[in-house]
Order: C-alpha cells, then sequence, then structure tokens
C-alpha cells in the first residue's frame, strides 16, 4: 500500500485545527500569470482538478491554501469541494488582489471584511478555517498601521473565521502576527531560514505554523545523490514548531511523491 498522511495529522497550535503535515497549494488552479517556478505549466481543467483534490484527500491531505490573489482558484474549488467541506481545512488570505497580470494591496477594515465576505460566497462555505493577512512585505506597518488584524478578530468572533494571522515576509512581522493572532505562514526552506525566530516563538507559545516555499519554489539544488525534496522536509519537520508545509503541485506523481517522502520522514525512516 502507497504510503498516507491520515494517521500524521497534528495540531495547528492552539486553533483546535487538526492539519496533514502536507497541505496543497492552489495557486496553480487559479492563475498562471506572474508566478515564479522553474518551468511553465497549464492550469488543469474541471477534470483534472477534481481528479488531484481527490488524490489528495486519499492521500490524506486535509489542508488547503488559496487566496483573493491565486486568480480563480477560490471560485474553482467552491463547487470542486461541495460536499466535502467537513473533510477539509481551509487557508485564505486577504489583503492582495491580483487583477490584469499586476498585484495590488489594500489592508483597510472595509476591503479586509469585503474580502472574507466574498471568499465565502467563492468557496460556498460559511467560514473559513484560517485566514491569512497576505502582507506585501512591510509586515509591521500592515499590522500596526492598519485595520486588518482587528477586522479579523471581529469575524473571528463572529463565527465566519476560526482563526488569522499572517502570510509574511518578516521575524518582526511573524513574532507580532503570533502574539496577536493564531498562525504564521513562514518561508523556511534549504536556502532561506532567517525567519526562523517565528518557528521557536510559535513552538514555545503553543502557536501555528505553516511553511511556504518549502521546497523553495523548485529551485533548490544539492550535491549529487542528495534527494532535495527529502532533505527539505527533514530540515522543515526536524522543527517542533512546524505543523504542516504548504505545496502548490499540479502533478499527480509529484504529489504521490512528496506524500512519501513527508510520511517517511515523519514515520522515522526519513
Amino acid at each position: 500500500m502507497s504510503a498516507t498522511l491520515h494517521e500524521l495529522h497534528r495540531p495547528l497550535g492552539s486553533t483546535g485545527l487538526r492539519v496533514s503535515p502536507l497541505g496543497l497549494g492552489t495557486v496553480k488552479l487559479g492563475r498562471d500569470q506572474g508566478v515564479k517556478y522553474p518551468s511553465g505549466f497549464r492550469i488543469p481543467d474541471d477534470e483534472q482538478a477534481r481528479a488531484l483534490l481527490r488524490q489528495a484527500r486519499d492521500l490524506g491531505i486535509n489542508l488547503i491554501d488559496t487566496a483573493p490573489a491565486y486568480g480563480l482558484s477560490e471560485q474553482r474549488l467552491g463547487p470542486l469541494l461541495r460536499g466535502q467541506r467537513d473533510e477539509w481545512v481551509i487557508v485564505s488570505k486577504t489583503g492582495e488582489e491580483f487583477e490584469q497580470g499586476r498585484s495590488s494591496f489594500d489592508f483597510s477594515a472595509a476591503h479586509t471584511r469585503m474580502s472574507v465576505e466574498r471568499s465565502l460566497q467563492r468557496l460556498e462555505t460559511d467560514r473559513i478555517d484560517l485566514l491569512l493577512v497576505h502582507s506585501d512585505g512591510n509586515d509591521l506597518a500592515v499590522l500596526q498601521q492598519s485595520e486588518v488584524y482587528e477586522t479579523l478578530a471581529a469575524l473571528k468572533r463572529e463565527g465566519k473565521i476560526l482563526a488569522y494571522g499572517i502570510s509574511g515576509k518578516t521575524v518582526e512581522g511573524g513574532l507580532l502576527a503570533l502574539e496577536q493572532g493564531d498562525c504564521a505562514m513562514v518561508t523556511y526552506n534549504l536556502n532561506e531560514q532567517g525567519e526562523k525566530p517565528v518557528l521557536d516563538y510559535a513552538a514555545s507559545h503553543a502557536k501555528g505554523i505553516l511553511i511556504k516555499k518549502a521546497l523553495a519554489s523548485g529551485h533548490v539544488c544539492l550535491a549529487d545523490g542528495v534527494d532535495p525534496v527529502r532533505a527539505s522536509f527533514k530540515l522543515v519537520f526536524a522543527h517542533p514548531g512546524v505543523a504542516s508545509a504548504i505545496v502548490g503541485t499540479i502533478n499527480p506523481a509529484h504529489l504521490a511523491a512528496n506524500v512519501a517522502t513527508v510520511a517517511a520522514v515523519l514515520g522515522g525512516s526519513g
């Protein structure tokens, strides 16, 4: 029997959510402009996307990551996940919009509320499990000078989101986001480990950590004979603060291989 992640789900900090150690990123379901991957790709049609989601679920993945900035990703996931809502932990974001090939950012209270309400409609759900601020990189300014975080706190009280945090780019932003919120999505891989203090804080304060770019967006290069995927996952999951790594693949073989590698690393044979 091929490896799965069903027995390896773990808590996402103190949110009450339990997530698979590998999450499925869905930028490639909705957007093929302005993306940084080593090779080009074609956005899957509905049949291919449905098969990919079914495969992910069968392999024990219950965490799915989307965002308004991922083109049509949210609009597609709503119909694709009909009848399966309770089987998925859905992560979406607010703050970044992507239209006509360009990103723009708005962290105001009005935009934040509009964005979350729109995500709920697009995803055809009454709640989003985790809502992250899609930072423009100025993490501290976004958190301290806009109303985005207090608006997310209000939406959590209303039950429209269950937890909130930031997908940021700085240590200072990640630490502040965790002090006041539930989770941070952090870049951490063989090439970039500068945000490790955010992981350390999360581990000691029972906060949630999701890893983005765990495989360095496919760009990592190592010595001959070293499996970069295995080496990447070994690094990520060696840290006790990490709940899950989000990897965006639309290749069924890559998805199965990633799951097998994570299962091996976490199962003690890695």
